[in-house]
């Protein structure tokens, strides 16, 4: 993945990492299938993304596995593209657009992975559990801060794509990828703000947990 953030959300990254990797290793032992071919491509990995009805941590873990494998491997051949590719600029397009969902893919799945994590209200009869809840809730802070991270990424991808010489051309192939940078670029989406009520709300409940004492309940 080429990366474009600063110093600070590269520490960001680092601590995700560092709270993944215990995850990490207990499941992807048990999680990654067995292959009839040698996945190393973009697409190969990203086809091993999904989205699972129901879904708990492990899931949304392994599926952030796969997307950061996608985020970093190498496109395969234009004629193995997920759209018809028909000239370098497609193609060039292609690749921006590509990255763009994958980072987008990428902040939903700290989304879920933050939520189930979070705990909306400190009650008061939550007092005897309180550091729990807070070594639970610093966990849903820190996926919505590195969710953060991947938006601004999305942001910079989106903003390739919508360079003057593609404004009249469409990859109707990937037509829900042009429908997300349409989005991006109208202000239509927009993770930060909700991840930035989300951040706000978990901090308030952090204080409310750490205000608690023996006399709470």
């Amino acid at each position: 993945m080429e990366y474009c953030a600063g110093n600070a959300d590269t520490q960001i990254v680092k601590l995700n990492k560092k709270f993944f990797s215990i995850f990490l290793l207990l499941i992807i032992a048990s999680s990654i299938p067995s292959f009839s071919y040698y996945v190393m491509y973009k697409e190969q990995f990203y086809k091993l993304y999904h989205v699972h009805y129901q879904q708990y941590p492990e899931d949304v873990i392994e599926n952030i596995y796969w997307l950061e494998k996608a985020a970093k491997a190498d496109f395969c051949n234009p004629q193995c593209a997920m759209t018809k590719i028909k000239d370098k600029d497609e193609w060039e397009k292609y690749r921006y657009l590509f990255n763009m969902h994958l980072n987008l893919k990428l902040v939903e799945q700290h989304m879920r992975l933050g939520r189930l994590h979070d705990k909306n209200v400190a009650y008061f009869y939550d007092a005897p559990w309180k550091e729990e809840y807070l070594s639970e809730l610093e966990m849903a802070e820190t996926c919505y801060k590195t969710g953060l991270v991947y938006w601004e990424e999305a942001k910079l991808w989106s903003e390739k794509a919508g360079m003057k010489k593609f404004q009249f051309m469409t990859l109707t192939g990937i037509q829900n990828w042009e429908d997300e940078h349409y989005r991006i670029a109208n202000h239509d989406l927009d993770y930060e703000k909700i991840l930035t009520r989300e951040l706000n709300r978990v901090e308030k409940v952090k204080s409310d947990f750490q205000a608690m004492d023996e006399n709470t309940y």
